[in-house]
């Protein structure tokens, strides 16, 4: 492992701790290529926290754009991410169009724009945490994973609705709503009085429409999953605590209150069965 390996796999390490975990139970020979993937993923979803302002942001999504296209082996040159994820695209013969809909797709993350609908929303989640599966399945097992891009597409909606409830918190401090403005309509609220609503009864029954459709999504992956090739579970791994997560929203531990944790020996606990005996 190269220093910059070992840079990028810190820097998921302390980013997604959850996904670094995931990664460790794939084959060792794999685990470059998908720490370089989660360090990406990493890396473009925060640039919302770390530059304030879109147009520096889109800048920066347009960084990536360009160094992930370039053909030049400098480009990037210096920095860890881009040069392990280069050599991974290159590595794996991975579709580089899959990274510039995510980057698209993250332009969404450095405005305070409503999410218009469910499908919107569900679009959203497929050209990131979705793409993010099946590009790991392509590191993983490249002959088996275009079976399985369905069920991708349905665990990372599962994955990412979840995870977009449990950073509600952060998101409505800083006036921005993924909560769809027709799931918001139906129950009588919109996204204004969603983002001011605290712990109100609208609030809670748009959380808890969220959580339905999250459910909805991971339904359909488990439903699925049993053909899962063991080649494959490390990239649907994250699943396991998706359901978790879920439960715990489910049972009253709401994000309108706060952040929702589930304690580190659970964590390891629930992706050690799933790795061991996958979703049979």
């Amino acid at each position: 492992m190269t220093s910059f390996d070992r840079h990028v796999m810190e820097a998921v390490r302390t980013a997604d701790h959850d996904r670094y975990l995931c990664a460790l139970y794939a084959p060792q020979d794999k685990r470059a290529a998908l720490f370089a993937l989660y360090a990406f993923n990493a890396e473009i979803a925060a640039i919302r926290d770390r530059i304030h302002e879109p147009l520096p942001g889109e800048m920066r999504l347009q960084w990536w754009r360009d160094t992930i296209e370039s053909d030049d082996d400098e480009a990037g040159a210096g920095q860890p991410t881009a040069v392990a994820l280069k050599a991974a695209i290159s590595g794996y013969k991975l579709p580089k169009a899959a990274f510039g809909n995510m980057l698209d797709a993250r332009v969404f993350d450095l405005y305070d724009d409503p999410m218009p609908s469910r499908n919107d929303l569900e679009g959203y989640c497929g050209e990131t945490a979705s793409a993010l599966i099946q590009l790991a399945g392509l590191v993983l097992d490249p002959a088996a994973a275009p079976d399985f891009a369905e069920l991708a597409g349905r665990a990372g909606c599962a994955q990412a609705i979840t995870g977009l409830m449990l950073l509600l918190p952060r998101h409505k401090a800083r006036g921005q709503c993924f909560v769809p403005a027709d799931i918001l309509a139906a129950i009588g609220s919109s996204r204004d009085e969603f983002l001011r609503g605290g712990d109100s009864a609208a609030s809670r029954r748009a959380v808890e429409a969220m959580l339905a459709l999250a459910r909805e999504h991971l339904a359909a992956f488990e439903k699925g999953a049993t053909a899962l090739p063991a080649s494959l579970r490390p990239a649907f791994l994250p699943l396991a605590l998706s359901s978790a997560y879920l439960g715990r929203m489910e049972k009253g531990m709401s994000p309108l209150r706060g952040a929702v944790r589930i304690p580190a020996w659970q964590r390891h606990w629930l992706l050690y069965r799933r790795a061991a005996r996958g979703w049979n």
